[in-house]
């Protein structure tokens, strides 16, 4: 479940709620009571993809990165051709 962060627009009052994705996006007010006054925020996210593997570090690679180098990348054959005999963008 997500942990939301909620803030009221008449009073300043903020608080944090774990609810359900189907939670409403706003609510009354605990401090001031105002009908709908808290407000769900859009926040950071509490996380980091890191290590290798990821699209920055070479998941859209297919592979590692230093072994994607121009030279060890195969250049698109130069005659022209159609379908699968050298020709089409799949060579």
């Amino acid at each position: 479940m997500p942990l939301y962060e909620y803030h009221c627009e008449a009073c300043g009052e903020s608080e944090e709620k774990l609810e359900g994705l189907s939670a409403s996006e706003s609510h009354d007010c605990p401090k001031c009571r105002a009908a709908l006054g808290m407000h769900r925020q859009i926040s950071l996210t509490s996380f980091a993809l890191s290590g290798s593997g990821w699209f920055a570090s070479g998941y859209g690679q297919g592979g590692k990165v230093s072994d994607k180098t121009p030279e060890a990348i195969p250049s698109k054959p130069s005659e022209g051709g159609s379908g699968c005999c050298g020709g089409c963008a799949c060579h």
